[in-house]
């Protein structure tokens, strides 16, 4: 028998990467029986890639063929926003992935072409190669449902989101205030909300989606997407998640320091902080979360990345720190919370961190792959949402799935830091800190079950690489 050939395209960006690699992985992982399936993964990109997107294609199963797009020429756009740039280096990339799509035809058995949200502008090319479109949902069942709906928003309301009187409440989900939807829609005007718009409407057109949540994590979100989805002219949807990086490197000798550090440590008693590999905070916050940590006398490893008066995705493209994070500590931090904080420059091995026993908590920004890693080791949440569609999730941590706290801001949009020494102490040793710490636990089983030899998420998986293969 002949072997099937899909094609993956992630955009620009870690939270996409890292996915679609997991999703190649348990595509060809499932069927090494069989060998009737291998992989492209087509990456389009602007320059160079980050040291850690090097890593995670080097990482790839052999039989995964990697092909990096030429860079797209971005010279003529000064001063847009991340969502802008990754649009236009898709577009900007359609030529040469029409190149790549011709020779895999020729020579492959190609079925399909797997995108993520913002990859639609591909699908007129899968076309002329009679290839089946597919997105890759690289966030909630619940966002996924917002994304369908914004196009009927759009047109409903002209104000912008925030000034929304009530919440907007969708079929199965939480109600969510406008001001809490995605941050690129927030300003109506800006060429970032016309790329959202326009991708959301282009979501019709794949032949299914495949989501990384699972049935146990969000029911009635998917029930609803499954019952709704005719009113909607949206495709199948495929909940095959959580699909997360194992963190086993093969051929590590060394064990990094941090983790001799929490072998010391008393079983979880730490609580992990670290805003994802596109998260920084302004100078000022970064002091506050400093002394909200040292005042709430709890045990903590802290990756630190340079404040910045910029946006908070500045560094999107770029996880290293460009000056040196240490320099804006507080005067004197490092020595008053010695043995008690590890700090941490730019980087750390967050899954091996998260699935060590002396964690016992998670302050994070609440971007999706980094929530699915904590649900999966057990580890309750402290929501601090930066951007992108974390806000959200965040609503729906608290709310919803009640597993994390989240932070009340003052007045000015700050977190002060007895705010946050309150609820780091609640989290690691409050009653209620106990409460969330079950209710994580028992998604942790959850997600272990849902990705079991018969659970729900294996198979969704095998029904969409079935039909992925015609």
């Amino acid at each position: 028998m002949e072997t099937t050939h899909i094609a993956i395209l992630p955009s620009l960006g870690m939270g996409h990467i890292i996915p679609l690699a997991e999703l190649a992985n348990r595509l060809i992982h499932h069927h090494h029986h069989h060998h009737h399936l291998s992989i492209t993964f087509i990456i389009p990109t602007n320059g160079p890639l980050s040291k850690y997107a090097e890593e995670i294609l080097h990482n790839l199963p052999k039989t995964i063929n990697s092909v990096l797009l030429p860079p797209a020429n971005l010279d003529d756009l000064n001063d847009v926003r991340p969502l802008t740039r990754i649009c236009h280096t898709i577009s900007r990339s359609l030529p040469s992935l029409r190149e790549v799509l011709k020779v895999l035809s020729t020579t492959t058995r190609l079925t399909a072409l797997i995108v993520d949200q913002f990859g639609t502008d591909t699908f007129d090319i899968a076309k002329e190669f009679n290839v089946s479109p597919y997105i890759f949902c690289p966030m909630a069942a619940m966002v996924l449902s917002w994304k369908f709906h914004l196009p009927k928003l759009d047109e409903m309301y002209s104000c912008e989101y925030r000034d929304l009187e009530k919440p907007v409440k969708l079929p199965g989900c939480i109600p969510i205030h406008g001001r809490d939807l995605f941050r690129p829609i927030q300003d109506r005007k800006n060429e970032d909300y016309t790329w959202f718009l326009h991708h959301c409407k282009r979501f019709g057109l794949a032949q299914g989606i495949i989501l990384n949540s699972f049935m146990d994590l969000e029911p009635s979100v998917i029930d609803a997407i499954k019952e709704g989805k005719e009113d909607l002219n949206m495709p199948p949807v495929y909940p095959v998640g959580p699909l997360v990086q194992s963190g086993s490197k093969d051929g590590v000798d060394h064990i990094p320091d941090c983790l001799k550090w929490l072998d010391d440590q008393p079983h979880g008693s730490v609580l992990f902080v670290s805003f994802g590999s596109g998260g920084t905070l302004s100078p000022e916050q970064f002091t506050e979360l400093a002394f909200g940590l040292e005042l709430s006398e709890q045990r903590f490893l802290w990756v630190v990345r340079s404040p910045t008066r910029k946006a908070p995705m500045t560094n999107f493209f770029d996880a290293q720190s460009i000056e040196d994070p240490f320099a804006f500590l507080p005067e004197g931090f490092l020595e008053r919370t010695k043995g008690r904080g590890l700090v941490l420059s730019s980087w750390a091995p967050q899954i091996q961190v998260l699935s060590h026993a002396s964690t016992g908590g998670f302050l994070t920004h609440c971007g999706w792959n980094s929530t699915l890693e904590s649900i999966v080791h057990g580890v309750p949440l402290i929501a601090w949402p930066l951007y992108a569609e974390q806000r959200m999730n965040a609503v729906m941590l608290v709310q919803d799935m009640k597993v994390a706290f989240s932070l009340k801001e003052g007045e000015d949009g700050m977190v002060k830091r007895e705010e946050i020494a309150a609820v780091v102490k609640c989290l690691m040793e409050g009653e209620e800190g106990m409460r969330k710490r079950n209710r994580v636990r028992e998604l942790k089983d959850a997600a272990a079950k849902a990705l079991s030899e018969n659970g729900s998420s294996t198979q969704s998986l095998l029904e969409v690489t079935h039909k992925l293969k015609t």
